[in-house]
C-alpha cells in the first residue's frame, strides 16, 4: 500500500476555484478544480428519521437517486408525508417539477431508498422503492418521456401503476439494494441482492424494451471462511457498485459480510473482510477476476464464491470495521477505481465499535488498476470523522473526486497516479447530515458534479433536501 505520510490540512471554503481551460494541443491536462455554480432546493420538507445511522433519502449507495440524461436530471425521494416523489429539472434551471407518485413509505428504514434507472431502447424511466430483505415496489413511466422531455408533460399520470413484481416477474420474497444500470445497447439491467445480511446473494434482472427477465443469482452465501478468531459458514457479498465501462465490461468491487460474528475480535464491529473484484465481459452472464478466469456464472451452479482465487484485490480482515457499499467508478480506458474506507492499524488492530471507531480514526482509500495491471493504492489524508460512505467520480481527464460524508469534496490528479489528494470543497454551509447522493451519470455529460443532499434535523422534523453543482474542468 502506498501512503501519503503529510496529513493536508481542510482548507478554507471554495465556493468558486479558477476554471481550469482545457489544454492547447500537446499541452498538461488541467488537474482537478472545482466552480460552484448552483445550489437549488427540491423539498423543503423532506422526509426526515434516523436509522442505520443514515437517511432514506440521502443514502449513498441509491443508484440511482440522481441522475441526467439528454438535458435533464431527474430526482426522486420521500416528502414529509411519506409519499414518493420524482422531479425533473433542465440542466441549469433553478427550479423542479414535481410529480407524486401513488405510494408512501412502509416504514421507518433508511434501506428502504428510491432507485432510478432508465432504458434507452424505449425512453422509459423506471423505480424500484421501498424493500429490506421483503417486497419491492415498482413503477415506470409511459414509453419516450424521457426522449421528449420539453415536449411531454410531468405529472402522476405519465407513470403507471405501482406493482410489486417487473411486469408481472416476481424475484425474490427477500429483496434488498436495487440498482439500476443501462447495457451499453441501451437495454436496463435491475441488479439486487436476494436473502438477508450475512446470508445473501447477488442477482440480476434485465428489461429489453418489452419484457423483464430474471438472468439470475451470480454470487454465493455458502463456504466457509476462517479469521485468527473464528470461523462462518453463510455470508452475503456487498456491492460497492456495477457499472459498465468504456470497454463494454461490467465491473463489481464489492466486500464479504459474515453472518457469524465469531470472525471479529469484539463484538460491535462489522464482519466485513476483504475487497474483492470481478468483471463481465458478456453483459453479466459470466463472471472473471482481474487476471481473466473464470470464476462464476449467472444463474449457473458456479457463483462467485469467498474462496475464488485472485478475487480478492485488497486484503483486510473483519477487525478494522470496513466499510461496505461504498464506491466505485472506470476511467475513459475502461480500468476500474474504488473508494474503500475502514479503520487503519495503526489506531489499533480491533474496533469494537464501529461508528464511533470510525467516526474517531476512520480513513478512505483510493483503489486502483493502472495501464500495466498493477492495482494501486493511496489513502486520502481527510479524516472521515464519520462511520458514513464516500462517493467517487472522474472528470473528462480521469482526475478523481471523492465526495465525503456533509458534502466535503477532496480530489487528486491522475498526473500524479492519484497521490496529490487535497480539498476543494470544504461542505461549510450545507448543513448535511452526512451522506450524499452523487448524480454519476451528469459529469460525462455536461462536465458538472451534482449531488444531492439533506440538512441536518432532530428526530422526525423534516428537512429541506436539495442539489448543489459544480463545474470540472472542461
Amino acid at each position: 500500500m502506498r501512503r501519503l505520510t503529510a496529513v493536508v490540512p481542510a482548507m478554507a471554503l471554495l465556493t468558486t476555484a479558477l476554471l481550469a481551460a482545457a489544454p492547447p494541443s500537446g499541452a498538461a491536462a488541467p488537474g482537478p478544480a472545482l466552480t460552484r455554480v448552483a445550489d437549488t432546493q427540491l423539498d423543503g420538507q423532506a422526509l426526515y428519521f434516523v436509522s442505520y445511522d443514515g437517511l432514506v433519502n440521502n443514502n449513498s449507495f441509491q443508484k440511482n437517486g440522481l441522475l441526467t440524461y439528454r438535458g435533464y436530471q431527474y430526482a426522486a425521494w420521500y416528502t414529509t408525508d411519506r409519499t414518493a416523489v420524482v422531479a425533473r429539472r433542465a440542466l441549469g434551471a433553478s427550479s423542479w417539477q414535481t410529480a407524486r407518485l401513488p405510494h408512501q413509505l412502509t416504514v421507518d428504514d433508511s434501506h428502504n431508498v428510491i432507485s432510478m434507472g432508465l432504458s434507452r431502447v424505449d425512453g422509459r424511466l423506471h423505480l424500484n422503492m421501498d424493500s429490506h430483505s421483503n417486497g419491492f415496489f415498482y413503477v415506470k413511466s409511459a414509453a419516450g418521456l424521457l426522449d421528449d422531455p420539453a415536449g411531454r408533460a410531468w405529472n402522476t399520470g405519465q407513470f403507471g401503476a405501482v406493482q410489486t413484481t417487473l411486469d408481472g416477474l416476481a424475484l425474490t420474497s427477500q429483496f434488498t439494494y436495487p440498482q439500476f444500470v443501462a447495457t451499453p445497447e441501451g437495454r436496463l439491467q435491475l441488479s439486487y441482492r436476494a436473502g438477508v445480511s450475512g446470508n445473501g446473494r447477488n442477482a440480476l434482472a434485465e428489461y429489453d424494451g418489452s419484457r423483464w427477465t430474471a438472468l439470475g443469482e451470480w454470487s454465493a452465501s455458502t463456504g466457509t471462511y476462517t479469521s485468527e478468531h473464528g470461523s462462518s459458514t453463510a455470508r452475503n457479498m456487498y456491492l460497492h457498485g456495477i457499472d459498465y465501462g468504456a470497454d463494454g465490461r461490467l465491473h463489481a468491487f464489492y466486500t464479504w459480510r459474515e453472518q457469524n460474528n465469531a470472525v471479529m475480535c469484539a463484538g460491535g464491529g462489522l464482519t466485513n473482510h476483504d475487497t474483492g473484484y470481478v468483471y463481465s465481459a458478456d453483459r453479466g452472464r459470466t463472471w472473471r477476476n482481474a487476471a481473466g478466469t473464470a470464476v462464476g456464472t449467472t444463474g449457473g451452479s458456479d457463483t462467485v464464491a469467498v474462496g475464488d482465487p485472485g478475487t480478492v484485490v485488497d486484503p483486510l480482515n473483519p477487525d478494522h470495521s470496513l466499510m461496505n457499499q461504498e464506491s466505485q467508478t472506470t476511467d475513459s480506458a475502461g480500468l476500474p477505481h474504488a473508494i474503500i474506507s475502514y479503520v487503519p492499524g495503526r489506531f489499533g488492530q480491533c474496533t469494537t465499535g464501529y461508528v464511533a471507531d470510525r467516526t474517531a480514526n476512520g480513513r478512505a482509500f483510493h483503489l486502483f488498476k493502472d495501464s500495466s495491471g498493477a492495482w494501486k493504492k493511496t489513502e486520502i489524508p481527510v479524516p472521515l470523522n464519520s462511520s458514513q460512505r464516500t462517493r467517487l467520480v472522474l472528470d473528462r481527464y480521469d482526475n478523481a473526486y471523492a465526495v465525503m460524508p456533509y458534502g466535503r469534496i477532496v480530489a487528486a490528479s491522475k498526473s500524479s497516479g492519484y497521490t496529490d489528494w487535497r480539498t476543494l470543497f470544504d461542505g461549510a454551509g450545507l448543513n448535511a447530515f452526512g451522506e450524499v447522493v452523487v448524480d454519476e451519470t451528469r459529469v460525462a455529460q455536461d462536465g458538472v458534479l451534482s449531488f444531492m443532499y439533506q440538512r441536518k434535523s432532530t428526530g422526525t422534523t423534516p428537512s429541506p433536501l436539495r442539489v448543489i453543482d459544480f463545474r470540472l474542468p472542461s
